[in-house]
Parts: C-alpha cells; structure tokens; sequence
C-alpha cells in the first residue's frame, strides 16, 4: 500500500512540474498577468498539501496544474501581419510610447492627437516608419472623430480596423469633490468618459468587419502631470472658491494636496513595458482575458480593496505609501469660527 501510495504521488508530482515547466518556458515573456495566475497556483499547492491530505492534496493540483495548461494554451499570440490598430492620446506618455511601441511590432498604426502640429505629432513622424498615420482628434470634438473615421476608413478599404486602443484621458485635481470646479468635472466627463464612448461608438463598424479588440485604458495614476499643470490646477481653485469655503478648509490644506501628485511621481516606473506587453496580449492572444493589472504589487493592491473592509485597507495603504493626510482647517480646529467672534 506505501509503494502505491509513493508511486502515485510521484506520479502526481512529475504530471504539475512538467505542465508547470511547459508554461513557465512558453509565456515567460508574456502578460504579466499569466504570473498572477501562477502565483495563485502556487498558493494553491501549498493551501493543499497543508489542508489536504499528500495524496488528495497532490490530485488536486494535478489537476488544477491541467486546467491552467488548457486554459493557457489559448493565450498564444495571433500575428501582427500588419493589423490595423488606432489609439488615442499618442501626443505624449503612455499613448505616445504605445503608438512607437505597436509600429515597431509591424502593426499598421493610426495615431490619434490632440494637435496634430505639436512636438508629440511630429516626433511620431520622424520615428515612426510609413505604416504609422497621425490623426488629429480632439476626442471632446465628434466632428474631429468622424473626420478620423472618414479618412481611417479610406485608408484600409475593406481590410477593418482590428484594434482601438481608448487611451486619451485627462488629470483631475487629488482634492475634496467641495473644492473641484463644475469646469473640472464636466471637462473629466468629456474626455475620460464621453469621448471614449463616442470613439467606440463611431469606430465599432470598422471593428466589426474585421472582428477585432476594443481596449480601454483606465488607471487612478498613469497620469501625474507636472509642476506646471500642478500650479495651474491649484490656482483655478483658490481664484474660484468661495471666501468662505476657503476660509474653512485653509489654504495650506489646498496646496498640500499637491503632494499626492508627488508621490505618486515617486512611486511611479518610467518604465511603460509591462503595461505595454499587457496591451499587446489583450489585442493579440487568442483569449485574451477580461481585464490587466499591469504594474509590480498592483493586482495585490486590487484584491486588497476587493476584500478587504475600507477601515483596513486604508491603514495598510496609509502605512505602504508613508503618507499622513492632513485635514482641512475646520476639522483640525473645530472652534476657530467661535473664537473668531
């Protein structure tokens, strides 16, 4: 019965290895979010062989390792054979890098701006090889869209379009909604949400023909903007706040919000890589999955907001990123009104 028993679970431990062998030298340099998924594997194995008896806990992985192996063989990537993608925001970070990144894989790119004339459009120009178009396309702007429609259209005739990339987004202001502009919220709306449903509105016919991805970019800080914009984003608020409001939060308050943008800056990789990949996997695999946490910790960080309550999640953010969150004037002296008459 031992030998049986030791046959077996050798048996059980060679069948994983292998399969876990053959994934790890097949997607080693794929989407970063196939390593989440052997990650939870591992921690699988290890919840099994610690719960579960050797033997039951080996069949279970066993056969958890079968399942990842058939579900990961449909992650191969298609061929680029100069597939037609268009993206927005390519004026400069993450869209810009996309854009240069996509052309040197051989796709066939259409490069939506903000100006057409600006240092991003033109840098495009001079990098880039002839597959690449730069398209001017303020994307608040729906005739400026189907102009790019129109002209993308012309360009690929009957091929499709395979891919839109719905990547232009604009920086908000890291404040109290009471402190925001009206301005700030419906210029947010237009372009981080309306515009992205009137691109993928407009360019869906192109994606249809061809069957093609729809990918939407969407991050809490891939944007951090600089100094400059800081400074200006501040002082819209403190010309517009009323005296009273102001009055009650503080001004030191105010100004000190922008140390969240500095953090983030310091934390931030100017390394787009894994995001880059990421993109590549989700409009290439064959099944690409739902959605990618591109980035080192950040699907931890996901899961952690997931499940666990707010009041916990907070403390661990507070102790990670070693900030202390000031508090507005009124809080912090509840009494200075009273004192003041």
């Amino acid at each position: 019965m031992s030998t049986f028993f030791s046959d077996t679970a050798w048996i059980c431990l060679a069948v994983p290895t292998v399969l876990c062998g053959t994934v790890f030298c097949k997607y080693k340099k794929s989407s970063g979010q196939l390593w989440s998924w052997m990650v939870c594997l591992a921690g699988l194995c290890a919840v099994c062989l610690l719960i579960l008896s050797p033997f039951w806990g080996l069949i279970l992985f066993s056969v958890s390792c079968f399942l990842m192996y058939t579900y990961l063989s449909g992650q191969e990537l298609l061929p680029v054979d100069q597939k037609a993608v268009l993206v927005t925001g390519g004026d400069c970070g993450l869209g810009h890098a996309l854009c240069k990144y996509l052309d040197e894989l051989g796709f066939t790119v259409f490069a939506g701006v903000l100006n057409e004339n600006g240092p991003g459009a033109e840098e495009l120009r001079r990098t880039c090889s002839p597959r690449l178009s730069v398209l001017q396309m303020d994307i608040t702007k729906p005739v400026q869209i189907k102009d790019a429609y129109s002209k993308v259209a012309a360009m690929l005739q009957d091929r499709g379009l395979w891919a839109v990339i719905n990547n232009a987004g604009v920086l908000g202001f890291p404040t109290d909604g009471e402190l925001l502009l009206m301005t700030d919220y419906k210029q947010c709306m237009a372009v981080n949400f309306f515009g992205t449903v009137e691109v993928t509105k407009t360019f869906l016919p192109l994606l249809r023909k061809s069957k093609g991805r729809l990918v939407n970019v969407s991050s809490m800080g891939d944007i951090a903007g600089t100094s400059d914009k800081w400074e200006k984003l501040e002082k819209d608020i403190l010309d517009h706040l009323p005296a009273e409001v102001q009055e009650d939060y503080g001004q030191d308050y105010i100004l000190a919000q922008r140390n969240f943008l500095l953090l983030i800056n310091s934390l931030a990789s100017k390394d787009f890589s894994p995001v880059l990949r990421d993109i590549q996997h989700a409009i290439l695999a064959k099944s690409p999955f739902a959605y990618y946490t591109p980035g080192k910790g950040a699907y931890l960080w996901i899961c952690l907001a997931h499940y666990l309550p707010i009041g916990i999640y907070d403390y661990f953010a507070k102790r990670h990123f070693g900030q202390d969150k000031p508090m507005p004037r009124a809080l912090r002296m509840p009494n200075y009104k009273k004192k003041a008459t």
